[in-house]
């Protein structure tokens, strides 16, 4: 007998909706699986068997995070296809910083009434942060939830699980007053911050009008550009075995993420001037009146992921990061301080 409830539907939700946006999502899934998937879409969980090959000792490193209220201006525009590449960006690019290969994706998505196309979108946006991460999306789960979100928003989160060779997982203690950071770009504000977007902005922000100091983009395109993905280049340099340690710049910007990638008594010092900071940030600064202090400890500012490097490496991280689609540059070095990062 085919699942259907009239009583479920009346009480606002519509399972039938449900089985749609699965059969919807499936090609997009099916674009994300790697030799390691063993189970499809639609079982109770998401099955994987890992290539342990060559791994002397094998840890599993795990991530989760959400998009926040950068989804509002998913609702706002009506693009839900990107959302869904901030969500798998924020959990992979956290497990790569202890070198670890994202292995799989898992998301959640929690909406006020199932439109099966919507959750399409969105799915297709995971669909593609998975393989940009070179990961596979196997499992997830979508609650229609009426009463609780409003029916043209919803809420989307995930988790990556991956995997490292324990002697490879960068050891911060080796890293000494002298060694470089390098800044790997990052595409505009990612996925950190926007409440005070929100509130430098407004509830609405603009889709139509182009912007002179933001090469003609608008604000709105400007601030919904989906989140970079670091995993590939970042890997190539945990592969080479130059990586001392590395931030993922999200959520307390340089003042909160740097010195969690350092030994204590070692602290950053960030040339100012070296930084290419990105024209919306600059804009965000001086709408909002918001001092400098505060920009870098909220939003990244140009830089998505700093890595420590020895100073006698980073050519050769430079040329290898190019070699992989990365133009990163210098930014400044560790030196003998608790003072955590000072910019300069």
């Amino acid at each position: 007998m085919k699942s259907y409830s009239e009583s479920y539907k009346a009480a606002g939700v519509d399972i039938t909706a449900g089985y749609k946006a699965v059969e919807l999502m499936k090609s997009h899934v099916a674009r994300t699986m790697t030799d390691g998937v063993v189970s499809d879409i639609g079982g109770f969980g998401g099955l994987f068997a890992p290539d342990l090959a060559g791994m002397k000792q094998p840890v599993l490193v795990s991530g989760t995070d959400g998009v926040g209220t950068k989804l509002k201006l998913a609702f706002l525009s009506d693009r839900h296809h990107t959302v869904g590449i901030d969500c798998v960006a924020m959990c992979v690019n956290d497990i790569v910083c202890c070198g670890a290969k994202p292995l799989f994706f898992l998301d959640y998505i929690a909406v006020g009434k199932n439109v099966p196309e919507r959750v399409a979108q969105i799915v297709s946006g995971v669909a593609e942060g998975c393989v940009q991460a070179g990961c596979a999306l196997i499992g997830g789960e979508t609650a229609e939830m009426p009463g609780f979100y409003p029916e043209d928003e919803y809420d989307l989160a995930g988790f990556s699980v991956g995997i490292a060779d324990k002697e490879r997982i960068p050891d911060i203690k080796a890293i000494q007053p002298g060694d470089v950071i390098l800044a790997l770009p990052s595409s505009g504000v990612h996925s950190n911050g926007f409440s005070l977007v929100r509130k430098v902005f407004g509830e609405t922000i603009d889709f139509t009008a182009p912007v002179a100091e933001l090469g003609g983009k608008t604000v709105g395109d400007a601030l919904i550009e989906p989140t970079k993905i670091y995993v590939k280049p970042l890997l190539a340099l945990f592969n080479a075995g130059l990586v001392k340690s590395a931030a993922h710049i999200t959520g307390g910007g340089f003042y909160e993420n740097i010195p969690r990638s350092l030994p204590k008594g070692i602290g950053a010092k960030i040339e100012e001037k070296a930084l290419k900071i990105l024209p919306i940030f600059d804009l965000i600064a001086k709408t909002g009146n918001i001092p400098q202090r505060d920009m870098f400890n909220t939003y990244n500012m140009g830089v998505g992921m700093s890595v420590v490097v020895s100073r006698e490496n980073a050519d050769r991280a430079l040329s290898i990061l190019k070699e992989n689609g990365e133009n990163a540059y210098l930014i400044g070095e560790t030196v003998a301080s608790d003072n955590g990062v000072e910019i300069c």
